[in-house]
């Protein structure tokens, strides 16, 4: 999976967080949600402009950024 087909950064929206395409949703607001204990579907429900792949590439955005930042370590 490729996440920069899910996943935007742009310096006029939530001040530069990377966000789902065509939405205001973090990164962060959905790993967050995750984290908390919701379910992708109790997420997707509360949100249908997500989809499954949409929070996948949360995941790969997040471990991606996770393996670059011990690299540079």
């Amino acid at each position: 999976m490729e996440f920069n087909k899910y996943i935007e950064i742009n310096p006029s929206k939530r001040f530069g967080k990377p966000t789902i395409i065509g939405t205001r949703i973090s990164v962060a607001d959905v790993l967050n949600w995750l984290a908390n204990g919701m379910t992708k579907e109790e997420i997707i429900s509360d949100f249908p402009e997500l989809s499954v792949d949409s929070i996948h590439a949360c995941l790969l955005f997040a471990a991606t950024r996770e393996k670059q930042l011990g690299i540079a370590s």
